[in-house]
């Protein structure tokens, strides 16, 4: 995911490993209400891990929640909840185990703990799904925002499908699902395993819905009980996570859901769904799709310095023109697809914030992290409170906004 990552290591060695990697000050919720957080070890009993020998055989996860809080005193939670993943973090993306050792030192905006705030008797819940070699804690500022608006928050932890995640006993796992995918496989393959890896994630997301329900009912002891507005539920996610969002909302329990730059999977295992969803796209991502709206083919120059085949490219732009024709149900139905200018796939979590040289490297977009955050809060809040709390919102999807001049609208 950040493969240049050799060409950093020569620019930590001359401009200072404090400047290339700072100590940074997460994002300030922008709501009203203070946000507590909690995390979560579900097993889910009726499913067996597939992608290494479990403690128990069955399929584990973790999830952290944040939700609206009381006032509360005290220290803030630490980002990252176990700093014994950093070494797996800086490895999964190339960098000495040492690298990110700093970021242990940055903290949330959320007290551990806390008790639920009491401004309403209960919250619209959403769920949150990362992206491939990705993790529930990069999406803190996201979650963090939409808590402080009057939101329940579930991130969940992909086990395997992580660079790292670490249980209560102190085991920790690490991305083995990248195992799924080589260079060596063909584009049927590929698409497969992709197929196969979604569905497990979907699958998450619906297993974690249901523990929510086991929380609010009491059967799983938590102050969140009785809390859980599940009548209105939605969910968001980020590239495959994103592609999980849609997927997960075919579920009748689902409202709505935004995709953060991510294709969808299991194209052709259903019609399409009519229900709203928000595509949010980077610029690159708009790039690609722009190339199956205009109907215009690659050189074989472009082919050659993207190092791929014809027929590999033209069973892309085919899945592409599919998943085109997703996103117009999608907008009949209430949802919208967008853009957002001089932004890139790591600009959609907090992964942004972790060095100023990652704009320089083209592993996040020439927007400033802050503001692209800025402008995904904004649209993702917009777009819940529409459909989750009914009242409000819709302004931001409906039209342009002179505010966010970089948004721009994507006709499928």
């Amino acid at each position: 995911m950040l493969a240049p990552f050799s060409i950093v290591l020569g620019l930590i060695a001359t401009v200072g490993f404090n400047y290339v990697f700072p100590v940074f000050d997460l994002p300030v919720p922008t709501g009203p209400l203070k946000t507590g957080t909690q995390v979560f070890h579900f097993v889910d009993s009726d499913r067996d891990e597939i992608f290494r020998d479990a403690e128990n055989g069955k399929r584990e996860l973790m999830v952290q929640v944040w939700y609206p809080a009381e006032e509360s005193t005290g220290k803030y939670a630490p980002f990252i909840p176990d700093s014994g993943i950093l070494p797996y973090m800086a490895e999964n993306y190339g960098l000495p185990g040492f690298v990110f050792h700093h970021l242990k030192y940055v903290s949330s905006h959320s007290y551990t703990a806390a008790l639920v705030s009491s401004s309403q008797t209960s919250y619209p819940l959403i769920l949150a799904s990362p992206g491939f070699g990705s993790s529930r804690f990069l999406h803190t500022s996201q979650a963090e925002n939409l808590a402080s608006h009057g939101y329940i928050v579930a991130a969940i932890d992909h086990t395997y499908n992580t660079f790292a995640t670490e249980f209560p006993d102190g085991r920790i796992t690490t991305d083995t699902a990248s195992k799924l995918f080589s260079p060596d496989h063909d584009y049927a393959t590929e698409s497969r395993n992709r197929n196969k890896l979604g569905k497990i994630l979907t699958d998450d997301v619906l297993f974690v819905l249901d523990q929510l329900e086991q929380i609010q009912s009491g059967h799983i002891p938590s102050q969140l009980q009785g809390r859980i507005d599940l009548s209105h539920v939605g969910v968001f996610g980020h590239s495959i996570g994103g592609a999980t969002a849609y997927d997960v909302s075919y579920d009748p329990r689902i409202l709505a859901g935004i995709d953060l730059d991510g294709g969808l999977y299991r194209l052709g295992d259903r019609e399409g769904l009519k229900k709203p969803i928000l595509f949010i796209n980077s610029e690159s991502g708009y790039e690609k799709l722009k190339r199956v709206i205009d109907n215009r083919n690659y050189t074989d120059a472009e082919l050659h310095q993207m190092g791929d085949t014809r027929e590999w490219v033209n069973q892309v732009m085919k899945d592409k023109q599919r998943e085109l024709e997703r996103m117009r149900e999608t907008i009949a139905a209430g949802g919208e697809v967008l853009y957002i200018e001089k932004t890139e796939h790591l600009n959609f979590a907090d992964v942004q914030f972790f060095s100023p040289m990652f704009s320089m490297l083209g592993i996040t977009g020439k927007l400033p992290p802050e503001r692209a955050n800025s402008i995904i809060n904004a649209y993702m809040l917009d777009f819940f409170d529409m459909y989750l709390k009914q009242k409000g919102g819709g302004t931001l999807i409906k039209g342009r906004d002179s505010r966010f001049p970089e948004v721009k609208l994507i006709n499928p």
